[in-house]
């Protein structure tokens, strides 16, 4: 193990991070960069300083840890999306859900370390590099990293990449390589995919997949529907309406009566 700081060229990182704020403490964001000193400063003025929107406004956030060493973007955009989408990774899905007393950052970790034990992953020279002291884990009670995959501790500095692979614009990259269809598990390569009304809900779909979802016997065009993944009632106008950035003028709020979940315009 090793507290040096290291300065490296052509750096692909996917990083954790932890929320402090005591109102959302405990919260956390999986995330890639080719600057982890830069965006961990985004992360914490805002979306409008180039943070994440799921991250704005409930700072002060850390970086716990990042994993570097990845050959190019490509690949660090896709541990990326399998860490961030365990089970819908087919490397990942034989995991167990999340226990109800488990913390999400501890449920993190033994993702991750199941991830750098599975291929293609697990024959990368990649480093596990914790930033934050304090909220370092031991390996020993769960999946030992390969021994080729050094533990450190302490900063790591980047050196800058051509403007043209730093994160801000590798967002058509991620769309086409990582976007999968929560229905028919194929890939959304067109940007045409459709989201849940519910805030809460992360489902992607192709468009003519949640249509047919919808479809009752008989019709030939959705009126509502159930959404397949978070059991909310929907209009389909109206996920169609968000989809095309008709919400301007229109105001949908997410009613609840106990388990269920259905939509309406209001003033």
């Amino acid at each position: 193990m090793s507290n040096d700081i290291h300065t490296i060229e052509n750096f692909y990182g996917v990083y954790l991070l932890y929320c402090k704020n005591p109102k959302y403490k405990g919260r956390t964001y999986i995330g890639y960069t080719v600057d982890p000193n830069r965006r961990i400063k985004q992360h914490n003025k805002g979306k409008d300083h180039g943070g994440a929107w799921k991250t704005s406004n409930k700072g002060p956030w850390v970086m716990a840890l990042i994993i570097h060493g990845f050959p190019n973007d490509i690949a660090a955009l896709r541990f990326e999306w399998a860490w961030q989408h365990p089970h819908r990774s087919r490397r990942l899905n034989h995991l167990p859900k999340r226990r109800a007393r488990e913390k999400v950052y501890d449920y993190c970790i033994l993702i991750l370390s199941e991830m750098l034990n599975v291929g293609p992953w697990n024959r990368l020279p990649l480093t596990i590099r914790w930033l934050e002291q304090e909220l370092a884990r031991d390996f020993a009670n769960l999946k030992v990293p390969p021994i080729h995959m050094p533990i450190c501790y302490g900063p790591v500095i980047s050196k800058k990449l051509p403007k043209h692979r730093s994160e801000e614009n590798v967002e058509e990259l991620k769309i086409v390589e990582v976007d999968y269809c929560f229905i028919c598990d194929k890939r959304i390569i067109d940007n045409k995919k459709l989201t849940c009304l519910n805030a809460n809900c992360d489902i992607i779909s192709h468009i003519v997949c949640l249509s047919k979802h919808f479809l009752n016997s008989g019709e030939y065009v959705p009126v509502e529907g159930t959404c397949p993944k978070c059991e909310g009632i929907f209009l389909w106008g109206d996920i169609i309406r968000k989809y095309k950035g008709c919400y301007g003028t229109l105001n949908v709020t997410l009613n609840v009566k106990g388990d269920d979940f259905y939509s309406s315009d209001s003033d």
